[in-house]
């Protein structure tokens, strides 16, 4: 295994003090093997100015050393937490490899793990990657780390850190997993926690940029196995490009949005909607007194979930519990900021909607119900 981000390389496993011919003979061997350490140095050079182009304040340390180092801004919080997540792209990496496309799962990463942060009302701080491959390809790291970075900036965290594992035998050619993991604060007093939602509460939604990160294992099965579509062909149902760029479309990062709306309101609960859904995402935020009494059909349902619900024939249930339908962000809100937050978004670019609201749950009656027409 060989870090090389932002650490140079385990050059212990080259003796010291050996001569420089069989220095060059054990290197030679290791590439043999499969690991090229000087390959490894050379993404790290090529990706510095990447890198530190994500850089905020509280970074205190450079690429190449065994740790990222920050500092927390002791004087801008009174009483600190430290908000933590880690998460994946799963299948979507395989469009990816389908496509040759490899700079937008990066945003992906950081998506997926700074949208669980916000959730909180806590700031992402910095972030780490790790990447691993069977056999490193500069350029397609390079495009990697490339889109990671782009979602930090977008996110405003730094990405401090990361480890990039070059294993021979363990992933197919061409092939590669990722992981992330990010830190944010919050104050203590200001956590969101779903504690303060109550009867009456409303529920906003925010749009989100289509299928972001979750269900590709059932999308690939049916528009590659079932209805034999190719990433490169287009689609009329599917507007906006071929059917492999719609499917590589980044998960929006909503840091920004939320921050700005704690600014001036108070948000009881919110919720990223994930793999589970509506159904398994909502009740994270409610108190188990609560259900979310959902109105289909009161928000925008991009083309793509409608062509997978049509193609596939999949049950409106399912659909609801698998993907984000077009919902990526849920807010729970007092009803006298619901409009004021409603065109407060609107000036932030956001397409959000008044989707539901809150009311009294009986002991044998689910978390969230669903009102109104189909959506599908």
């Amino acid at each position: 295994m060989k870090n090389i981000i932002y650490k140079a390389g385990n050059k212990s496993e080259i003796g010291k003090g050996d001569g420089e011919e069989l220095v060059k003979e054990k290197k030679s061997l290791y590439a043999q093997a499969g690991v090229d350490i000087d390959k490894a140095n050379r993404l790290v050079d090529d990706i510095r100015q990447i890198v530190s182009s994500t850089y905020t304040k509280g970074v205190i340390t450079e690429i190449g050393g065994f740790a990222g180092l920050f500092a927390l801004d002791q004087d801008k919080y009174k009483n600190p937490v430290l908000v933590s997540s880690t998460d994946g792209v799963g299948t979507k990496l395989k469009i990816a490899f389908m496509t040759n496309i490899h700079n937008t799962v990066g945003i992906d990463l950081v998506a997926m793990c700074v949208n669980d942060i916000i959730v909180t009302g806590a700031a992402p701080l910095f972030f780490l990657d790790y990447f691993a491959t069977g056999k490193l390809e500069e350029k397609v790291a390079s495009d990697v780390i490339s889109g990671i970075a782009t979602g930090c900036k977008e996110a405003e965290c730094a990405l401090i850190g990361g480890e990039t594992a070059e294993m021979p035998g363990m992933y197919p050619p061409n092939e590669y997993d990722l992981a992330g993991f990010s830190v944010g604060v919050v104050e203590r007093s200001e956590i969101i926690d779903g504690s303060e939602v109550g009867v009456g509460h409303e529920i906003i939604g925010i749009s989100s940029s289509g299928l972001h990160s979750n269900g590709y294992s059932l999308v690939r099965k049916l528009i590659f196995e079932e209805l034999g579509l190719d990433v490169t062909d287009t689609v009329d149902e599917l507007p906006g490009g071929t059917v492999g760029e719609i499917l590589l479309t980044p998960t929006k990062i909503y840091v920004k949005t939320i921050l700005n709306l704690l600014k001036s309101f108070k948000i009881h609960g919110i919720v990223h909607i994930t793999g589970g859904g509506f159904q398994d995402n909502i009740p994270r935020a409610l108190p188990t007194t609560c259900k979310a009494v959902i109105k289909k059909g009161s928000w925008f349902v991009h083309p793509i979930f409608k062509f997978l619900q049509k193609k596939g024939n999949i049950p409106e249930e399912e659909m609801l519990r698998t993907f984000n339908c077009g919902v990526g962000m849920i807010l729970i809100v007092p009803p006298s900021q619901t409009q004021e937050i409603l065109l407060q978004l609107k000036a932030l670019n956001e397409e959000a909607f008044l989707i539901g609201h809150i009311e009294q749950r009986a002991e044998d009656e689910p978390a969230v119900l669903f009102t109104g027409e189909n959506i599908f």
